[in-house]
């Protein structure tokens, strides 16, 4: 395997080289591509990810891009037919993103610290002016929802994270075998005394 991807990046650094030394402005890689497995993208400030993205890079068993800007992903996510793991914490996700429930190899999904929510009530423990102030809303949309029946079809679906998202009481109530997979949240916050 290491020798694969030694030659890989040996490839890559011939393309590049060759595209300097002719002074071409593009590059294309798609042999190389083929071959990529893993990608980290993880804070960057991405604000989206494109379809030609997705697309370029079908081979991907696993994808990291934790701590980025992202609110949604593009459709052709449903195309990656390897991919086995996607962190998405550390985003803006207000819905759960309805492609994964698509993608039948998905063994992990990661939604850590979104902005998932489950019904229209107030977020409980911020003042409105501090929410304002980092671009959220004060009520989460009432159609933000975890799209618990698709997954619960997914056969290989082992984990899914939804820690530190405000997620409603009806998703709590989900548990095995109602679900076949792990489903991990923060713990409920007590409610406070009037």
């Amino acid at each position: 395997m290491q020798k694969r991807m030694g030659e890989a990046v040996a490839r890559v650094a011939r393309k590049v080289n060759d595209t300097v030394e002719n002074k071409t402005d593009s590059l294309a890689m798609r042999s190389v591509t083929e071959g990529i497995h893993n990608i980290s993208l993880a804070n960057n400030e991405l604000k989206s990810l494109t379809s030609r993205f997705v697309t370029t890079f079908s081979q991907l068993r696993e994808l990291n891009l934790a701590g980025n800007y992202l609110h949604r992903l593009p459709e052709e996510v449903t195309s990656l037919l390897h991919l086995r793991a996607i962190n998405l914490s550390r985003n803006r996700f207000r819905h759960f993103p309805e492609p994964l429930a698509a993608v039948a190899t998905l063994e992990t999904i990661d939604l850590e610290e979104n902005e998932i929510a489950a019904a229209e009530e107030p977020v409980s423990g911020f003042p409105s002016a501090s929410l304002e102030e980092a671009g959220r809303s004060w009520y989460p949309p009432k159609d933000a929802e975890v799209p618990v029946e698709k997954l619960a079809t997914m056969a290989s679906l082992r984990s899914l994270n939804l820690r530190a998202n405000p997620v409603g009481p009806e998703v709590r109530l989900l548990v095995r075998p109602l679900i076949p997979f792990d489903l991990l949240l923060s713990p409920e916050e007590p409610v406070p005394k009037a």
